[in-house]
């Protein structure tokens, strides 16, 4: 055992570079001793006794509040305890949960303190005073193996709502600095400066310049990890060293050696130390470089270190084994039994030779490779369930192919069903089911296996029935053009690959953007409708810039969100004029004053927004004012929007204003202007869809100007699916991802900014919050359904159709995805290959609610009593 004591303290969201901003204080009392397994002890019947007592107390102390609200734009904090959750225990297998429990409320005092005002040393002499006065608590407090953990959010906080470089920033940094001195002093005091207590400062996570957290750049991943005192190896100096960061010279720490660790290997610092076991799950490696202990110390630890590390591998050797036949098993070679054997006895007689260097990096060797056999017996499984999904998908998209082609086109012919040939199909895919269920009952494994592995069987079944349309289609396609058929295919697969290099790289979508430029060109639409053409192409240009820019949130830009809210009135006055010339329209003026209505909001939209980012830049909070006429802009455009005429074009344009209304009090920046473009070319390409349906000669071009959602179109209108209509879901598909990441990355929080709803609120709420910035995110996606909404009905295109189209080309890329989902590297990284996946997995059913509410929207109108008007006689 290394130390008997241990007490903690952690700040979180350190900004690289700057101050120290977490720290971990621990308390060791004696030095010397081999580290052996310790046994953990219950508290006593008087310790429990006094555990009331203090909670008794603490009631008192903390009687009043009743939850914490964080004001994000003045540094301030409104104050209640209990259910904070900030203040957590660390190691709570160490002992001593009395004593943890009781700092719980020491600690969140503290937090208070430390947020609303300096940290105050006489908090902390009070709760020290106090131990004096309870025999059992000051025992307990300096008993072995006691770990108190400190936790203050108000840092991270006070990042993303001010960001890293501000003032306010800076000074919460120095109060917390002066704060930790302070209590390093008081806790040596009462110590009576033994030179017992060692301290660790470190933090979770960094933050970028933008007030973000959670990727994998080095601002967010690179973390302090300041370690000195009683145990602790002293500073080592240097003349040279080198780094790509420039945190050293930044930090004037250039002639002392820096030692980086992975942030798990901390684990088993603190484990070591304190002389307990190292954690049952830790994969870390104990730092030796940090440690002042003897040679043979660092060399039992570093072997306990491996053994523990080998025991996680030996104990998920065997969980494998116990669910694989013993013929098909193949076990990590490089770290069989007789293997580990010799290592452990080579360790050993290096131990008991005092050749410690050689033990050591045997160790580390044996560390290393049982780290390899447990990521290799975690991903043991990978290939044979991946093909088994593989091969799912491959039959389920085969399966919807053949729908779309025997139920909505031409190119097959009815063929009666074979009942003989039916059923032993029937027979044959039913005894496959049976033979796989048997091979993974002996294999006891866990149920989702069943899933993965039986779910091909009646997949394919349903394509293997239908094999004489699989013929006929065969038979077309030979027929066709070999040339034209390679090309559409080749046309097909670089378009979802687009789609999928889209959700890494948003450039790709600027490219996929700029090939639609040139549609009209390579379809010769243009010779017909030059200018609509013309516009098109403009219009895609224009939004293929939008992908090119930085992600919404780095940088706010108010300025561009009023230039967005005045072009969008320019544009509705010139809509507006356009349409009060037509004949026969607008006789009744309640009409015309829903849209002055609208635009009237968007006019005030842009100067709540303009209003409240100056109030918050001179400390002044959300007016309160603004912050009602935020919610009744949110609340009552929808119900503006039902009052418009549903015409085509009215019932559009009333869409735009009143989503660009609500979307202007959540923007910060560029993307305000990311819905005007994107409605644009949503309307031009109503249009051009109507000269293309011309154009092949499929439908007569009805007239837009006068056609109204309303009218109910007879299912037997519907035609039958063309091959242009594979492009014209693919185009819906590709708009539908702009809106994902024209403007960013919604597949990550990392993209978020709070500074998006400071218009409804600035008191931390995140719920709430994240309501407002999935509304934002919705915004785009609703403007896309309704204008595919308009190109369906006026195209006679069958919705069913239209989405089992959607679901073969989300279908593709879903597997696509499915090979790229990572369980390595940084938190995004993961957690945005999951996240891409899961939403290409639920995009048709995405596309089907929006599609929903698109039709909500377009076709629907609420109608007011009007008054009648009397005249005399």
């Amino acid at each position: 055992m290394v130390c008997e004591q241990i007490l903690c303290m952690s700040w979180t969201a350190m900004a690289q570079p700057g101050p120290l901003t977490c720290g971990v204080f621990w308390r060791i009392m004696a030095a010397g001793e081999s580290l052996t397994p310790g046994s953990q002890q219950n508290p006593g019947q008087g310790m429990l006794h006094s555990l009331l007592d203090f909670m008794k107390m603490s009631v008192q102390l903390l009687k009043g509040g009743r939850r914490i609200q964080w004001n994000l734009t003045q540094f301030s904090m409104k104050v209640n305890i209990p259910g904070a959750g900030e203040a957590r225990i660390f190691c709570q297998c160490l002992q001593k949960v009395l004593l943890e429990i009781m700092f719980i409320h020491f600690v969140m005092q503290l937090k208070v303190k430390t947020l609303e005002q300096k940290m105050q040393p006489s908090l902390i002499c009070g709760f020290l005073i106090m131990l004096r006065s309870n025999q059992t608590l000051f025992s307990a407090l300096n008993e072995e193996k006691v770990v108190l953990f400190l936790h203050l959010l108000g840092i991270d906080t006070n990042g993303h709502a001010h960001r890293p470089n501000s003032r306010e920033y800076q000074e919460n940094i120095k109060q917390v600095d002066e704060g930790v001195k302070e209590i390093a002093s008081l806790i040596n005091n009462f110590y009576g400066n033994d030179g017992k207590t060692a301290f660790i400062l470190t933090s979770d996570h960094g933050m970028t310049d933008w007030g973000s957290h959670g990727a994998g750049h080095p601002s967010e991943t690179l973390t302090p990890l300041i370690v000195w005192g009683a145990g602790v190896n002293y500073p080592q100096k240097v003349t040279t060293q080198f780094f790509e960061d420039n945190f050293l010279k930044e930090w004037k720490l250039e002639n002392l050696k820096r030692l980086d660790v992975n942030q798990a290997d901390i684990a088993p610092l603190m484990a070591s130390l304190i002389g307990v076991p190292f954690p049952l799950n830790s994969v870390g490696t104990l730092p030796l470089e940090y440690l002042n202990t003897s040679a043979l110390f660092k060399a039992e630890s570093m072997f306990t270190n491996a053994v523990q590390i080998l025991e996680q591998f030996k104990v998920k050797m065997s969980q494998k084994k116990e669910t694989t036949l013993s013929i098909l098993f193949t076990p990590f070679k490089p770290l069989s039994a007789s293997e580990q054997i010799n290592y452990l006895k080579k360790i050993k007689l290096y131990i008991e030779q005092q050749k410690y260097d050689e033990a050591i990096s045997l160790c580390k060797t044996l560390i290393n490779l049982a780290l390899e056999g447990l990521s290799y017996y975690h991903t043991y499984d990978r290939l044979f369930l991946g093909l088994s999904i593989a091969v799912s998908f491959v039959g389920w998209t085969t399966y919807v192919i053949l729908v779309i082609i025997k139920a909505h086109t031409n190119l097959t012919k009815t063929v009666p069903a074979n009942k003989k040939k039916s059923t032993v199909l029937f027979y044959g895919f039913a005894s496959a089911g049976m033979i796989i269920t048997f091979f993974l009952l002996i294999q006891t494994c866990p149920w989702t296996y069943y899933i993965y592995c039986l779910l091909p069987v009646p997949v394919w079944y349903a394509v293997v029935k239908e094999i004489p349309v699989i013929q006929d289609l065969a038979t077309n396609v030979l027929s066709l053009h070999r040339g034209q058929s390679a090309g559409f295919l080749l046309v097909c697969i670089l378009g979802i690959e687009i789609l999928v290099f889209s959700f890494f790289y948003r450039s790709a979508l600027t490219v996929g953007l700029l090939v639609f430029a040139g549609w009209p060109v390579i379809t010769q639409l243009w010779i017909q409708a030059k200018t609509k053409a013309l516009i098109w192409t403009l219009l895609c240009v224009l939004l293929a810039i939008f992908p090119l820019m930085p992600v919404v949130g780095r940088e706010p830009n108010i300025p561009l969100v009023t230039a967005a809210g005045l072009l969008t009135i320019l544009i509705s006055l010139f809509s507006l004029t356009s349409l009060c010339k037509r004949e026969n329209k607008y006789r009744d003026k309640e009409d015309l004053k829903v849209y002055f209505y609208q635009m009237f909001s968007v006019a005030l939209s842009t100067y709540v927004v303009g209003s409240t980012h100056d109030s918050l830049k001179i400390k002044q909070g959300l007016p309160v004012m603004n912050q009602i006429i935020s919610w009744m802009t949110l609340v009552f455009s929808p119900v503006l929007l039902l009052l418009s005429p549903t015409f085509l074009f009215e019932r559009l344009f009333s869409i735009l204003l009143s989503l660009m209304s609500t979307y202007l009090l959540l923007s910060t920046g560029y993307e305000a202007l990311f819905p005007l473009a994107l409605f644009g070319l949503m309307f031009v390409w109503i249009n051009m869809e109507q000269e293309a349906l011309q154009h092949y000669g499929l439908s007569l071009k009805p007239k837009l100007a006068v056609f109204n959602f309303t009218c109910t179109m007879d299912i037997t209108q519907f035609r039958q699916l063309h091959l242009d209509d594979v492009r014209r879901s693919f185009f819906f598909v590709f708009f539908i991802v702009t809106a994902f990441f024209g403007t960013g990355n919604i597949a990550s929080i990392n993209s978020f900014d709070p500074a998006s709803v400071y218009c409804f609120l600035t008191v931390f709420s995140p719920f709430m919050m994240g309501g407002l910035l999935l509304l934002k995110v919705a915004i785009p996606f609703v403007l896309v359904s309704c204008a595919f909404e308009a190109v369906q009905v006026t195209t006679q295109l069958s919705s069913k159709s239209l989405f089992l189209i959607v679901l073969v080309i989300s279908d593709i890329m879903a597997l696509h995805f499915f090979f790229l989902v990572k369980d390595y590297g940084s938190w995004l990284d993961i957690g945005t290959s999951i996240s891409h996946y899961v939403l290409v997995m639920s995009l048709t059913i995405f596309m089907m609610v929006m599609n929903g509410l698109a039709q909500l929207l377009t076709t629907r109108r609420l109608e007011l009593p009007r008054r009648n008007k009397h005249h005399s006689m």
